[in-house]
């Protein structure tokens, strides 16, 4: 089974009439969409912030309900002028600045985590102005970033955002293929004149919403069954 992850964007479109489910994992519950041989999870649910949002009982829940592979769409921030706003990335590895969620708590493990790349590539082909590689760099969130810190992930990253490394880790822990498709809402703070504000980076999901629709149309017809 496909699993899709979606943020803000999705939150806005027009997603069809999918069986609702309430999945409960020792994490707690998260509600997942089911559809024919794949399942939509949306992350901010109850209109959580990022660093608030349960990642392993979300993640949790779609190992339950036996999803095989993951594709997780986030928005994020261009950390370079020539990533410009409206265009897709799919990223080739990831940074974490806070602490990633795990579900090994209570023993000592370690997993080598790691992108599912060879999907991304063949999703990157399908994408209309996708560009495959670079890396992905989570902050926690909830404030936006200083432009000082801006400068410095820009030294070690490509784009900026609040969820997808959590997502990834997690996904790593219980062996499940996962990538994620990163729609470039904005430049991120301090690249441009432009002042950046939570209302700026609601209103680019908004208009992207329907492309997001596409897009989770288009990976369902591509990745599930």
């Amino acid at each position: 089974m496909l699993g899709i992850i979606g943020g803000t964007s999705l939150l806005y479109s027009d997603l069809p009439d999918y069986e609702k489910k309430i999945v409960s994992t020792p994490y707690g519950k998260s509600e997942v969409l089911i559809g024919d041989g794949f399942a939509v999870l949306l992350r901010h649910q109850g209109e959580k912030p990022p660093h608030r949002v349960n990642f392993r009982s979300h993640l949790a829940a779609l190992a339950i309900l036996g999803v095989t592979r993951i594709v997780s769409i986030g928005s994020s921030g261009s950390l370079k002028q020539e990533i410009i706003p409206g265009s897709i990335v799919i990223p080739s590895d990831y940074i974490s600045i806070p602490d990633i969620p795990t579900i090994h708590d209570h023993a000592i493990n370690h997993i080598h985590p790691h992108l599912d790349l060879e999907l991304g590539k063949r999703m990157a082909v399908k994408l209309e102005d996708a560009n495959f590689g670079g890396t992905y760099v989570q902050t926690r969130g909830p404030r936006i970033e200083t432009a000082a810190e801006i400068r410095a992930l820009a030294m070690v990253g490509d784009i900026v955002g609040m969820t997808v490394a959590s997502e990834a880790s997690l996904a790593c822990e219980l062996e499940i293929p996962f990538f994620a498709i990163c729609t470039v809402d904005n430049y991120a703070n301090g690249l441009t004149s432009e002042k950046l504000t939570f209302e700026h980076i609601l209103s680019n999901s908004k208009k992207f919403s329907k492309r997001s629709e596409r897009m989770v149309q288009m990976i369902i017809s591509e990745l599930s069954g």
